[in-house]
């Protein structure tokens, strides 16, 4: 007979954060806040100073939650729904607080009792133990939790479940000299890290090297390694913004159909994990940024503040969001010059905004198009609703084709005449990019895009064919 159930006349105490819910309310409720309330963030502080009691319970009154989308460990809902049925007494009994608590109890309706965090007292280790003492008037009773802070509640229950530990519980669990039962999950802490830093993306920062192989250096060795470098400053930031941009959107990507087995937004990685891997990436961009050009830095600095606005206010703005996303892969090619030390052209900037913003319309039109009718800002977390696909589709192709334009004026100029022995060669460059562009948009149209057409393009063996031709012109046109 299973463990919890061989007594139903004890009462059942079953902890929260990291027990049932597979996060720490306290974490989720600190960026949920910070999500609603930016402008209020510096609050937070001051709430710390007063105790985590207070914490607790100012985050809570302020924030919006929807206790449907917390990630619930379905092993532990199911045994207490086992439990329930079987008659037992079952009491939620967590440091969270007790508005969270309450709303999580009434959703689920497994607990016939309550005990939580409030205003005065921090819920949590030997409070905890206490409260139930007092409530048990010294009689026996079963527990699950998980944590340090649940060592002295295993050590005072008759009958213990221990569900996915933290070092020192699974300690306690491989010590015990009494049976107990551990719930754990298959899931890898470590390659949900990894994948939360979505190294996958950082195949845009290749756009790095472009200024590089315009200016024919890609044959100057210390002009390669300040790319390499710069290539590697740009890709940790940028996983230090993936990280925390998930950890801002949680409740959106709960939502969601697919972005839900996002490592934060399951709960396979903890949020503490998460913001350290993030400070630690950042830190690291920086530091080692400071081995390239001040320039570079600050173009650095400048994107981490740009991705930052675009994560908490830009990225619901109607067209200011794409806007952004297009400037902030032109930044990587100004980027690119600042560690090379050489000069970004004019051209090269003014096709890249208009090339980058088609592409920035196609990645809003997909997400967009995902949702399908009747898809309202509420819905998407932006600035667009579903009457806006043809717009959007619209506006995305002439810019693509302006972006072309561009091209071929720059084809004709002055400029290109200094770089180039043999300019016209690089004419059919122009017809390259339109397939490219033209292609992108008709793969959108069908529902055939990957979310993020710059990844795509690396991606793509036909893209790739496009790129390899128009590198092979280039080369041809200042060699031939």
């Amino acid at each position: 007979m299973d463990t919890l159930l061989a007594r139903a006349d004890r009462p059942l105490y079953v902890d929260l954060d990291g027990t049932l819910v597979q996060s720490d309310l306290l974490w989720e409720t600190l960026f949920l806040f910070a999500r609603q309330h930016p402008l209020q963030a510096w609050k937070v502080f001051g709430w710390a100073l007063a105790g985590k009691a207070i914490l607790k319970d100012e985050l809570a009154k302020r924030v919006e939650v929807d206790p449907a989308i917390w990630p619930y460990r379905q092993e532990v809902v199911a045994t207490l729904q086992a439990e329930r049925e079987a008659g037992r007494h079952i009491v939620l009994a967590t440091a969270s607080n007790e508005r969270l608590a309450q709303g999580i109890a009434d959703h689920l309706g497994l607990f016939d009792e309550v005990i939580a965090s409030s205003r005065e007292e921090n819920l949590s280790a030997e409070r905890k133990l206490d409260r139930i003492r007092a409530d048990r008037q010294g009689g026996a009773f079963d527990y699950v939790g998980n944590s340090r802070d649940d060592l002295c509640l295993f050590d005072a229950a008759e009958t213990v479940t221990v569900v996915q530990p933290d070092r020192a519980a699974a300690r306690w669990h491989r010590e015990a000299e009494r049976d107990c039962r551990l719930i754990q999950d298959e899931g890898h802490v470590a390659r949900g890290l990894l994948k939360a830093m979505r190294p996958h993306q950082w195949m845009k920062n290749v756009l790095i090297f472009v200024p590089i192989g315009l200016n024919h250096e890609f044959l100057n060795l210390l002009m390669v390694m300040q790319g390499v470098l710069a290539f590697v400053c740009f890709s940790m930031a940028a996983s230090s913004v993936y990280i925390f941009n998930d950890l801002l959107d949680l409740t959106a990507d709960r939502r969601h159909r697919t972005k839900w087995r996002r490592p934060f937004a399951s709960g396979l990685v903890p949020i503490p994990t998460g913001v350290a891997a993030g400070l630690a990436l950042f830190a690291a961009a920086f530091g080692l940024s400071l081995a390239l050009p001040i320039e570079f830095t600050a173009i650095l600095a400048m994107y981490l503040v740009l991705t930052t606005a675009y994560s908490f206010a830009l990225k619901r703005m109607l067209l200011i969001d794409v806007l952004t996303l297009a400037g902030l892969y032109t930044l990587r090619i100004l980027a690119g010059a600042a560690a090379a030390d050489t000069v970004g052209s004019f051209w090269l900037l003014a096709f890249s905004l208009f090339f980058f913003f088609s592409l920035a319309l196609v990645k809003r039109y997909v997400e967009l198009a995902e949702f399908g009718e009747g898809a309202s800002r509420q819905t998407t977390g932006r600035g667009y609703v579903s009457a806006d696909l043809d717009t959007l589709a619209q506006a995305g192709m002439a810019s693509g084709f302006a972006s072309v334009v561009v091209l071929a004026l720059y084809i004709d100029s002055a400029a290109i005449r200094q770089l180039q022995t043999h300019p016209y060669l690089i004419w059919p460059l122009c017809p390259l990019v339109l397939y490219i562009i033209v292609r992108i948009w008709v793969l959108a149209k069908r529902n055939e895009m990957h979310d993020d057409p710059v990844v795509f393009i690396l991606r793509d063996w036909r893209s790739q064919i496009m790129v390899g031709c128009g590198a092979l012109l280039f080369l041809a046109a200042a060699y031939g």
